[in-house]
């Protein structure tokens, strides 16, 4: 009886507190800011890739407290945050700083549907930024590191009674610690921004059998026409199999079988390939049967594409999507809210950059330091667009020699600094690896933390052979790797060439226009150059793109324009930070861009 007070009091004190959440600090918002509902923030369901039909969203109101690190639980909290949204940031309704002297906690309850009963439960968390700590009803359950990939445990045998109270401790150095963390850092300036600490993706629950799929990898073969499954399984045993059923829309078109453990590889006739002008997915239903029964199944999806490189005509080595030579450009993606900081207000905000990107005539972002949440990986698998993937930055950086071949000493890392990052890196890479918009990892950005160079772009090409690899984008370049990779401001500029790698320009542009009302700071914006209206911005633009055009047939293959949106004190974004302003003419900026891409195709021979 006193504990259904207790809980009693604990719901009726999240409702009242319900009605009195509104987001904090008078920073400039997006649009998406007001559609924000407490009682139902982010929605939808958090793995398109790998779907069942049974979940609970466990977003929304937790009771929060900040702390000194090493105190225990904490007795009393500082009011309410909306998870998952940073507590830094004006959505979570907190925008406080926490640091490396403290820790943050969250506790709040949930109840399992009575219609799971007899199956197991897990608890997924999407992302939560940097050391975590689980409890469930007073029991520590699990803990891990990592701000950038999901983790999940069985929560099953630590369920009791009808409701359960979840309990999370998140400790996060930010750049006082070597872990990777982008661009966040204690004191945003310039190119730096905001931390980020705590959940800052979608917690759910889902009941699955004691044996059931956790992951989905596809490796797609255009050549054989064959696209390789392999689901790992949970709790699986000797003469459990997998089917798969691969459909074309509504239509089966090809399925097959395979114990688990083993590859199973699916012939398709006359395959539709996927491109940025044609993104068809294949859909699939892949079950688990044990004993003759199916004990879980899933929905997936895939795509057939191959990325890969050969040379021209001219003898340049240039990039090739499904056997053609293929032009690959783009913005510098950072993927930044000013309301959510690293997590979009809603899914429509989510999507939003990746459809004006479209728009602009791009075929290609790179997600720059920083992982999506899964459901933008989707996006650009339905949309149509191509992703180079950096692996978010950390520790320091050492001596950085852009001009020029490296000739320097790269950072000496400590043993757990490197432990870190190897760990990381394999993680983000297998989490993301079925996501056929995907065509290249990144390493190493700028010298950020860039170690051992050599040795991790052949780790990174071996652990997955089906992607390019640019192991040092715009810096302390190593002839090693599938891409030499420069940065220059503000104009498109080729100062080295290798003959043996595919040649880009990874980073190019940075035109500036600060537009009032529309700033993150009053004051102290900053770009590589800066201009007054959106017509000398869209003409210095067009200018740049007439220089790349000439630049593309003399050898540079993919291009990076910096960026999709203005970021904090960064106004060099085609739009706005709020996404409130497109600050160039996207039809002429379109139009110039498809010139670039078509300009591989009209070269002289």
């Amino acid at each position: 009886m006193k504990k259904n007070a207790t809980v009693l009091l604990f719901l009726c004190l999240g409702l009242s507190l319900s009605a009195q959440w509104k987001p904090a600090g008078e920073k400039i918002k997006t649009e998406w800011a007001n559609k924000v509902n407490p009682k139902q923030v982010l929605p939808e369901y958090p793995r398109p890739i790998m779907e069942r039909k049974e979940w609970k969203n466990l977003n929304g109101l937790w009771n929060y407290a900040i702390q000194e690190a090493g105190k225990p639980t904490p007795t009393k909290y500082d009011g309410q945050i909306l998870v998952p949204f940073a507590v830094e940031s004006s959505l979570s309704g907190v925008m406080k700083e926490v640091g490396s002297k403290n820790e943050l906690w969250y506790t709040t309850t949930f109840t399992v549907e009575s219609n799971w009963k007899g199956q197991n439960i897990l608890l997924h968390f999407g992302a939560v930024d940097w050391k975590t700590e689980v409890w469930l009803n007073g029991v520590k359950i699990g803990s891990h590191t990592g701000g950038y990939t999901p983790f999940s445990f069985d929560i099953t045998p630590f369920i009791t009674g009808k409701t359960q109270q979840l309990t999370v401790k998140v400790w996060d150095p930010s750049n006082e610690g070597p872990q990777p963390r982008g661009k966040q850092v204690k004191n945003p300036e310039g190119i730096w921004y905001t931390p980020v600490t705590g959940i800052w993706q979608t917690v759910w629950i889902e009941p699955v059998h004691k044996k059931n799929i956790t992951t989905i990898k596809t490796t797609p073969d255009i050549d054989q026409n064959v696209i390789n499954i392999k689901p790992e399984v949970a709790g699986a045993s000797y003469g459990d199999v997998i089917e798969v059923t691969v459909y074309d829309d509504s239509k089966t078109i090809a399925s097959g079988k395979a114990s688990v453990g083993e590859n199973l590889e699916i012939v398709l006739n006359n395959p539709k390939l996927w491109s940025p002008e044609s993104p068809f997915l294949y859909k699939t239903n892949v079950k688990l049967i044990s004993n003759g029964k199916v004990v879980d199944q899933v929905k997936s999806y895939f795509a057939m594409r191959k990325i890969g490189s050969k040379r021209d005509v001219n003898g340049v080595l240039r990039m090739q999507l499904n056997n053609k030579d293929y032009f690959q450009f783009g913005p510098l993606d950072q993927g930044w809210w000013p309301d959510g900081l690293y997590t979009a207000p809603t899914d429509e905000a989510l999507k939003y950059d990746i459809v004006k990107t479209k728009e602009l005539g791009f075929n290609m972002l790179r997600k720059h330091v920083k992982v999506e949440p899964e459901r933008w990986y989707t996006h650009c698998d339905q949309l149509g667009i191509l992703v180079w993937q950096d692996m978010p930055s950390g520790d320091e950086q050492p001596l950085w020699q852009n001009k020029k071949y490296f000739e320097g000493t790269e950072l000496q890392r400590t043993p757990k600094s490197e432990a870190i990052y190897k760990k990381e890196w394999k993680e983000i890479m297998d989490h993301l690896y079925s996501y056929p918009s995907i065509v290249v990892w990144v390493p190493f950005n700028e010298a950020w933390g860039q170690f051992k160079t050599v040795e991790i772009t052949e780790w990174t090409k071996n652990h997955d052979p089906s992607r390019l690899v640019n192991s040092s984008s715009g810096g302390n370049h190593f002839q090693t790797g599938d891409i030499l990779d420069l940065h220059n401001y503000p104009g498109p500029e080729m100062y080295l060439y290798d003959a043996r790698r595919i040649t880009v320009l990874g980073e190019y542009g940075g035109i500036g226009l600060p537009l009032e009302d529309h700033l993150w700071r009053a004051n102290d914006n900053w770009g590589y150059i800066k201009f007054k209206n959106a017509t000398e911005v869209t003409n210095e633009y067009i200018k740049y793109a007439n220089e790349l055009k000439k630049l593309v047939k003399t050898g540079f293959s993919a291009a990076v324009y910096t960026q999709t949106t203005d970021v904090e004190g960064e106004v060099n974004g085609f739009m706005t930070y709020d996404r409130k302003v497109d600050k160039m003419d996207f039809e002429k900026v379109s139009a110039i861009n498809k010139e670039v891409i078509d300009a591989l195709n009209h070269q002289s021979n």
